[in-house]
């Protein structure tokens, strides 16, 4: 009698709490235009335009990691995104035929502290430790510069997404406001409370809770804390929803319909999925890197500084164990990092040498399929028949 007394009124909320997930996130569904309540993660260089059309058909919505774009690039991405999806073979599809397909372009914000001191001495130790792991490195190669962010912003409004999303950082204010002028959404990542908070003062419509579990870079605000302040999403998102008034999209560590089922109770209004799309034949990685992914443990991917200077989770590979040994040179800070072991990078994916290929990661990728529909059906399933969250 005692536990039916107890269990009845537990069961009586889990159904109460199950039902608000469905009506929120087919809310936020109809809004945006989707089938399903999942995004593709803009995953800078392994984002093409056909992953994001077939997520597109799939009923989500597709990505564009811009950061090495320039204006140009992003002009010709969206282009041929856009011509890649055709709408008469998609399901149905709660948006109407003449809207554009749902698409959220992600730009890097940069730091607004000046960059240290260059030491050059430690950087010609780095350029010794990593011609040990690719060909020799150039002199300049640290002095790779970045694309120009404000050309990058300004080809973002030209093309006109559903959303912009921001990472490592906020949008300017003058710029938020030209989004919202444009009904452009913005999506703001964040890996903290704080950082999500923030984020909604500045006028973010929507908030990206990325937890620790994801593969690729980490969306820290401020990149010495991005270690020390890395919180798993099942910890991380409650808070975040508590915290803010605007939807929240769960990023990190979801990759099966578990995943994504668990992320909607826990009061995201979406998910967003990377490292369990890059299996699908649209990602086109290398296919020693998919491989990998397919029996990848947890325990096997790990956060490292060691490509880019800035943390992110990657395949534990014998370049990132190398990089992380006591006698190992420290990464030089981000960007001059992704500069010098940009040759190392480019000959491993050449030579599909998996060990020196920058192998992001997340947590859970091998829980995903091969298949971009099946896996955007799956993550958006698992709430009953006729919600849109179920891709059914």
């Amino acid at each position: 009698t005692t536990t039916t007394t107890t269990t009845t009124p537990s069961l009586r909320m889990a159904a109460a709490t199950t039902a608000a997930a469905v009506v929120r996130a087919e809310a936020f569904a109809r809004r945006l235009g989707l089938e399903v309540p999942v995004l593709l993660a803009p995953m800078a260089g392994a984002c093409p335009p056909a992953l994001s059309a077939a997520v597109v058909r799939a009923g989500g919505m597709g990505g564009l990691g811009a950061l090495p774009l320039n204006p140009s690039g992003i002009a010709d991405w969206v282009a041929r995104f856009r011509s890649e999806v055709d709408r008469n073979t998609a399901p149905t599809t709660i948006a109407t035929p003449a809207s554009p397909p749902p698409l959220l372009i992600n730009l890097w914000v940069p730091e607004q502290r000046p960059p240290a001191a260059v030491d050059y001495e430690h950087e010609a130790r780095l350029r010794a430790f990593l011609q040990t792991h690719g060909p020799p490195v150039p002199a300049d190669a640290a002095d790779s510069p970045l694309q120009d962010f404000d050309a990058q912003c300004e080809a973002v409004l030209a093309a006109a997404p559903t959303a912009a999303s921001s990472i490592m950082g906020l949008f300017p204010p003058p710029y938020v406001k030209r989004l919202h002028a444009a009904g452009i959404l913005w999506f703001a990542t964040a890996t903290t409370v704080a950082e999500a908070r923030a984020a909604e003062a500045a006028g973010a419509d929507m908030i990206v809770a990325q937890g620790a579990e994801a593969g690729g870079h980490r969306g820290a605000f401020d990149r010495d804390a991005a270690l020390d302040e890395a919180v798993g999403l099942f910890s991380l998102l409650p808070q975040v929803v508590d915290a803010v008034a605007v939807p929240v999209v769960a990023a990190g560590g979801i990759a099966d319909g578990r995943g994504a089922a668990a992320a909607l109770v826990l009061g995201a209004s979406a998910v967003m999925v990377g490292s369990a799309f890059l299996r699908c034949p649209e990602a086109g990685i290398p296919s020693v890197w998919a491989r990998q992914l397919a029996v990848a443990a947890p325990e096997t991917t790990v956060l490292t500084r060691a490509f880019s200077g800035r943390w992110g989770r990657a395949l534990r590979t014998s370049y990132v164990k190398a990089a992380a040994a006591p006698s190992a040179p420290a990464p030089a800070p981000y960007p001059r990092q992704r500069g010098l072991t940009a040759a190392m990078r480019k000959a491993a994916d050449a030579a599909g040498d998996l060990d020196h290929m920058m192998a992001w990661a997340g947590q859970s990728a091998s829980l995903a399929g091969t298949h971009t529909r099946a896996m955007a059906e799956a993550s958006g399933d698992g709430f009953g028949d006729g919600a849109a969250a179920a891709a059914a």
